[in-house]
């Protein structure tokens, strides 16, 4: 079977301009309706900035998949695999209950609540659920009491790691255009070795979903005009989610039976779990630290890993694109693997970039240290002037 790439070029190409255009209507009906992000002590940005961007990303992501669904191969495509129709669906429950954060801002119980019924419609009605996961020499399969509550955890962990990131001007965007990016080319890959029926649910969600977010960018990077709020960064986690579902339970590890030692056996897990390792991270150092001060996980600080690189004295463009930076090696890396013959290739270009990505992070505390801002320049002064024995001024 030819793998119909110019359909799914199409489809995220639809997928970006319907959020493209939409994304102003959003933050007219956002400013109109009071969904607006004024500045707290923990937010970056200075000013108000409308919210509820979500909605457009919903509607670019909605209208892509009614175009798939009338295509000659995607069509068919819709017969294998979950339940599409619940999946959008699930993606509107979400996006509801984002809209009303973005108005009314809900308590963190009633938000967790509305992303349980979410995911539940999804796992449950989409049929979008862990049938296995790969071991060494076995694996462990699930039955459905097991695998719809082990589903709705993981679920619910990406939501949260999408919202936790979700602190700079483009940068949940950036990074889940990023992460779909990553899954689309995996699935697309198991596609070109022949498993195009099975691949086909994760590469669609994931043209859909990148398009969506590219879409959304141009009105979100900094300066951002407008937020994805709630109402966006939950529903983009949801729609990865059942992209990085899709891919485990559809992969075959011996598409990859060439790959060195027994790596093979655990590409369906190496490769969602890099795509999305950044939000992860930053979802389990806020957990961790908000616990260890005696603090609920939900509890908000300036302690994200988008606020150490301000910290450390990194512009707010300079630490989103670094944060891309990351996420795209780590991401890539993991696809990288499942190409035959790359493993070697793709671990000394991750030792590069590694190299090069902390040598760029660093280098405003290098500059700190080597030049001393004007509060430590006066204080010298004042101290060489007092051994000195000459006058001081106050």
């Amino acid at each position: 079977m030819r793998h119909p790439s110019l359909e799914y070029l199409l489809v995220g190409c639809v997928a970006a301009i319907v959020t493209l255009l939409l994304t102003p209507v959003a933050r007219r009906v956002a400013i109109r309706i009071g969904a607006v992000a004024k500045p707290r002590d923990r937010d970056v940005h200075a000013v108000a900035i409308p919210r509820m961007g979500g909605v457009a990303i919903f509607a670019g992501f909605a209208l892509a998949l009614f175009v798939a669904s009338r295509l000659p191969t995607l069509g068919d495509g819709f017969k294998f695999g979950p339940d599409m129709g619940w999946i959008v669906g699930a993606g509107a429950v979400i996006c509801g209950i984002g809209v009303l954060d973005d108005i009314y801002e809900l308590d963190s119980l009633t938000k967790l609540a509305g992303q349980a019924l979410a995911t539940g419609l999804m796992v449950i009605k989409g049929d979008v659920q862990l049938d296995f996961l790969p071991l060494v020499g076995s694996t462990l399969s699930f039955d459905r009491n097991l695998g719809v509550p082990v589903t709705i955890l993981l679920t619910l962990l990406i939501i949260n790691a999408l919202n936790f990131i979700d602190g700079l001007d483009g940068l949940a965007a950036g990074v889940c255009t990023i992460s779909a990016v990553a899954f689309f080319v995996f699935s697309y890959h198991l596609a070109q070795e022949g498993f195009t029926g099975s691949a086909s649910p994760p590469t669609l969600l994931a043209a859909a979903l990148a398009g969506t977010c590219i879409g959304f960018l141009p009105h979100n990077f900094f300066p951002a005009k407008i937020f994805m709020g709630d109402s966006g960064s939950m529903l983009v986690g949801l729609m990865l989610s059942a992209a990085a579902t899709t891919s485990t339970t559809t992969t075959d590890s011996q598409v990859f039976n060439d790959t060195p030692g027994s790596l093979a056996i655990f590409l369906p897990l190496i490769v969602p779990l890099s795509v999305l390792a950044l939000p992860f991270v930053d979802l389990l150092l806020a957990v961790v630290r908000r616990v260890a001060r005696g603090r609920s996980p939900f509890a908000p600080d300036k302690q994200h890993l988008h606020h150490r690189l301000l910290e450390i004295g990194h512009s707010h463009r300079r630490a989103v694109l670094l944060l891309y930076f990351w996420s795209a090696v780590v991401a890539f890396a993991g696809v990288g693997v499942s190409f035959e013959g790359s493993q070697w290739f793709v671990l000394w270009l991750l030792v590069a970039f590694v190299v090069l990505g902390l040598a760029v992070s660093l280098v405003p505390n290098l500059r700190r240290q080597r030049t001393p801002g004007p509060a430590v320049a006066g204080a010298t002064r004042h101290r060489d002037r007092l051994k000195a024995g000459g006058p001081t001024r106050h």
